[in-house]
Parts: C-alpha cells; sequence; structure tokens
C-alpha cells in the first residue's frame, strides 16, 4: 500500500508541475513504430536527422498514423502546403479554418518530404551541427525554429522519445568509427543513452528516479557531489534509491509554496515522504510543526507546511 501511494504522489506531482502528462505506452504507438521505425532510420542515414525525432514528430503529428490527414492523405508530419508545393492538396483545420495541408499518395512520401523540408529550410539549418544523438537539441530547436506552435511541443517530443526508448534508434545513424566511440562513452557515461528529465515545482529542480539508479551515477550525470545529493534530499549515504523516488538537485526550500498551507497526513505517508512531495527540508518540516525527531505521523495528523 506504500510503495502505491508512493508511486501515486510522485505521478500527480510530475502532471502538477509540468502541465503535461507522460504518453502511456499503447499497442498504437507500438504498432506505429515497429512500422515506421525502419523508414525512420533509413532517413536518419540520408538525411542525418535523428530517427527517434522522425518517429517522435510522426507518431505526435499523426496520431500514431490514426488521424483524418494521416489516413486519407498520408501526411504523418503535418507539414502544410507553402508557397512552393505543387503537389496534391487538402484542407483541414488547424491554427485556422480551412488550412492547406500536403497530401501523399504513400506515407514513405511524407517520410521523405519531411526530411527535405527540414534539410531545405534554412531556419532549421542549425539543427544540422547537432550530434545525432542530441535528440533534446533537436526538439527544442525544433520549437524555437517554429516547426509548431505548441507551447510544449517540444517537451511532448522528449517525452515520446524517453516512453518508448526511440533513442536506441540514433546510434543507427553513425559510422561505424563513431559508433565505437559512443560505445565507448557509453561505458563511461551509461547516463548518455537514457539521461533523466529534469522537473521544475516549486522552484526546484528534480529528477524521479529509475530501477538501477544510485547516488554516484547520478551526481556524475549532473556534475553535482554525490554526497550534496543526499544531504539535499535528507537521506543517509546507504540509502538504496527505489524506482519513483523524488530526488531534488539543489537544497530545498524552508516552507512549501502558496497555496500548501498545512496537509492531512495519509495512510503510507511519513515525514520524509510530506517533505520530499512538497521540496521541504526535513528539519523544518519537524521545527513548523514543534515535533521531535522521534515522532510518527498517524493518519489523520495535520501539519503545518509554511
Amino acid at each position: 500500500m506504500k510503495r502505491i501511494l508512493r508511486l501515486f504522489f510522485v505521478l500527480i506531482f510530475i502532471f502538477l508541475s509540468v502541465g503535461v502528462q507522460a504518453q502511456r505506452r499503447n499497442s498504437y504507438y507500438n504498432a506505429y513504430i515497429k512500422q515506421y521505425a525502419p523508414l525512420a532510420v533509413d532517413q536518419m542515414k540520408r538525411y542525418k536527422i535523428p530517427a527517434s525525432i522522425t518517429l517522435a514528430q510522426g507518431l505526435l503529428e499523426s496520431g500514431a498514423g490514426r488521424s483524418t490527414l494521416a489516413r486519407k492523405s498520408n501526411n504523418h508530419f503535418g507539414i502544410k502546403c507553402h508557397s512552393d508545393w505543387r503537389g496534391r492538396k487538402v484542407y483541414h483545420d488547424d491554427d485556422a479554418r480551412g488550412e492547406c495541408f500536403r497530401a501523399y499518395s504513400d506515407p514513405k512520401d511524407s517520410y521523405e518530404d519531411h526530411s527535405q523540408f527540414l534539410k531545405r529550410g534554412a531556419r532549421y539549418a542549425f539543427l544540422f551541427k547537432l550530434k545525432i544523438t542530441d535528440y533534446k537539441g533537436w526538439a527544442r530547436g525544433l520549437k524555437k525554429a517554429g516547426y509548431a506552435t505548441d507551447r510544449s511541443y517540444a517537451n511532448r517530443l522528449i517525452t515520446i522519445i524517453e516512453d518508448y526508448e526511440l533513442y536506441k534508434y540514433d546510434s543507427k545513424g553513425m559510422s561505424k568509427r563513431e559508433a565505437r566511440k559512443w560505445e565507448k562513452e557509453l561505458e563511461k557515461k551509461p547516463w548518455l543513452a537514457h539521461p533523466h528529465q529534469v522537473y521544475i515545482a516549486n522552484g526546484l529542480a528534480y529528477i524521479v528516479a529509475r530501477d538501477g539508479d544510485d547516488f554516484r551515477l547520478l551526481g556524475k550525470e549532473f556534475g553535482i557531489s554525490w554526497k550534496k545529493l543526499v544531504k539535499y534530499n535528507d537521506l543517509h549515504p546507504e540509502y538504496t534509491l527505489e524506482a519513483g523516488d523524488i530526488i531534488y538537485l539543489k537544497t530545498k526550500n524552508k516552507k512549501a509554496e502558496k497555496p500548501h498551507t498545512s496537509y492531512v497526513v495519509k495512510d503510507g505517508d511519513s515525514m520524509h515522504s510530506i517533505a520530499q512531495k512538497y521540496g521541504i527540508r526535513l528539519k523544518n518540516l519537524y521545527r513548523m510543526n514543534k515535533k521531535g525527531a522521534d515522532y510518527v505521523p498517524e493518519v489523520g495528523d495535520v501539519l503545518w507546511l509554511r
């Protein structure tokens, strides 16, 4: 029960702070990836666009191939006509009513046009200077260059890539020499293959621990002393991280931010879990409530958070 509550609070915490709920794995996404991953890899080898980015954009823009635009017009990337388009056209409501979109005879043509669209576009030129494995740089760059108007576009792409481990396809776009170099780099820095997403809540940066994480590896990933990470999170050096643990990357606050004034203890709560949930230093939580270190919260207790 305690474990279930812990994961529940982590999920709620992420949802409230980021505002974008991670896309859950589902059969439509998995089927799309299986069908189009080889095509995305082929495009990557030809145009140097990360396969993870192409797949994530295809998944997001086409609703895993199930959108009307994808099903009837084979347009998987939501590319609009623009003045230079000479192919077939269809009209759909998007940012405005009845906008013109490109139509293709086959999804392959959509993938090819997507690659050429980015390669030819002067505003996307800076992206091709990034490493093929820098999917975060590409995602943020696409948003910066104006590929989509959605403010959360970059984060949505990154979430899809990490949830479905699409970054694994990017290494296939390297030369043998680059691949060997990358493998050696991963041996020294294993987190590069699957870096942690950093979230912000109450002005604090934090990550959510995964299976196999430990303080030393996290410290190396973020360039922070592992001992400081232990201290920031009111833990002891021998503590074994569990998937779902909230780990702050800087000193927590002395009190919770408004409107979090008080908290009613629920089953499975501890002073530490409450302190982590609201980003409060553990000693301050005890002090605000005039409790000693031997205090164990009981269901129904009301604790002050500020």
